[in-house]
Formats: structure tokens, C-alpha cells, sequence
């Protein structure tokens, strides 16, 4: 079913804000995930890179969506024989991306419209981008319809942590700490305030299960990271 005029206007504006916010942000992006993060997030992505490594083909053709700086992507490259392609809406983010792997094809592209055909792809990732969708059961969909039968996705993103202390803990640092934070060392802290308000609001570990098994996905799982801080999810088209 197509989006009405309404709707179609409502996500065109959520992911121009977002662009604009990213954009912002895109020359301490890379600093404040390490430091914000502990450099755990390098951690999560080597993690990610491990379990598709055992799910792909050697020469398998791998995109990863919603790239940003292409972290994950070189990672990919890095530690697998795959061609690996990564694709985001932010022009800035992407201009860092081709700075740091210039050996890598990275495309300025819409992750609810993926200018590519269907079944182009044996394996999928991306990594903290899902929540930032305007329309998250549309992402999904399109991320199924790239990927080849019996290929794999896997979803690295923000969760909920499991522990009720644990979780009160990582609240705290979130709404209260990392905007102060990331606002001091990116003169942004909209876009540091925008994070803990993005991850709150995300689907927990279960309902994203729920919501990728309804896109069509099979064999569906999940894996908690530091304590379900983040999590993959993983999922295979039939």
C-alpha cells in the first residue's frame, strides 16, 4: 500500500531533519562514538562482522545500509573476501567515509527506497541506522526485497537493557551525561539529546524480532551486547 500525500510529506520532513542533523554533526561523528562509547562500539561491529562472516559466501556481495562514516563497512571489507557496498542519505557522512576507504564504493541513497534490484544482495548489515528510519516495518520490507533468497541480514542497533538497575543506569548516562557530552565536543546537543530520545522510543529486543519475522524475514533471532546496551538482530530471507 503507497503512502498517502500526508504521509509521504511527514517522512520526507523526519528524514531531511535527520540528514541536516548528521550533516551537523558528521566531523566529530566518529570522536563521540568511540568516546561516548568506551570504543565499544568497534567491540559491537567486530561481533557483527564475525556472525555474517559465517552466514555469507566468500565472494559474497554484502551492502551496508545507513553506513554514516563507514565504520562498519570497512570492517567488512577488512575481514572478509566479500565486495562490500555502503549506502547513505548523508552527503557529509559519506564524503568521510570516501576519505577513509577510498577502495570501497559508498552511494548517496534513501534506505526506504534502495536504488538497487531485488535480490541484488547476499548479505546486509546496518548498524545504528534502523532507528532513525521514519518508517521502520517500510525499512524493513526494503532491506528484504534487496536481499537474495537465503541471504542474511543483520541489525546492529541500540536496545534495552535487560538488568531493571542496569537499564536505570544507562538512562541515566543517557539523557543526562552523553547530550552534555556530545554537545560540548560537537557544538550539537540537539543531535546528543536527539540519541537517548531515539533509543527510548525503538522497539525492544522481542518487538523488533516480532516486526522482522512480520516483514518476512525467517529464522529470526537476536544476540544482547553489553548486557542489551545494543543488540543484532539477525534474519534470513527464504
Amino acid at each position: 500500500m503507497g503512502l498517502t500525500e500526508a504521509g509521504q510529506k511527514k517522512t520526507e520532513e523526519h528524514a531531511r531533519r535527520v540528514r541536516e542533523m548528521f550533516a551537523n554533526i558528521a566531523p566529530r561523528y566518529d570522536l563521540l562514538n568511540h568516546l561516548l562509547s568506551g570504543n565499544i562500539d568497534r567491540r559491537w561491529r567486530r561481533r557483527v562482522v564475525k556472525r555474517l562472516r559465517k552466514l555469507v559466501p566468500k565472494d559474497a556481495r554484502l551492502l551496508d545500509v545507513g553506513c554514516g562514516t563507514g565504520d562498519l563497512s570497512i570492517a567488512l571489507f577488512e575481514n572478509t573476501a566479500a565486495q562490500v557496498t555502503g549506502i547513505d542519505f548523508c552527503g557529509p557522512m559519506l564524503k568521510l567515509a570516501k576519505t577513509k576507504a577510498p577502495q570501497l564504493q559508498f552511494i548517496e541513497g534513501d534506505a526506504l527506497n534502495l536504488p538497487f534490484a531485488e535480490a541484488s544482495f547476499d548479505g546486509l548489515t546496518i548498524g545504528f541506522a534502523l532507528r532513525n528510519l521514519a518508517d521502520v516495518d517500510r525499512g524493513l520490507r526494503e532491506l528484504l526485497r534487496v536481499l537474495k533468497p537465503d541471504g542474511h541480514v543483520l541489525i546492529l542497533e541500540f536496545s534495552h537493557p535487560v538488568n531493571p538497575a542496569f537499564a536505570a543506569l544507562v538512562r541515566f548516562y543517557n539523557w543526562r551525561l552523553l547530550p552534555w557530552i556530545g554537545g560540548l565536543v560537537s557544538g550539537s546537543r540537539g543531535a546528543y539529546q536527539y540519541l537517548p530520545d531515539s533509543i527510548s522510543k525503538f522497539p525492544n529486543q522481542e518487538t523488533l524480532a516480532s516486526m522482522m519475522r512480520a516483514a518476512g524475514f525467517a529464522d529470526v533471532s537476536f544476540e544482547n551486547l553489553s548486557g542489551g546496551v545494543a543488540a543484532v538482530h539477525i534474519g534470513r530471507r527464504q
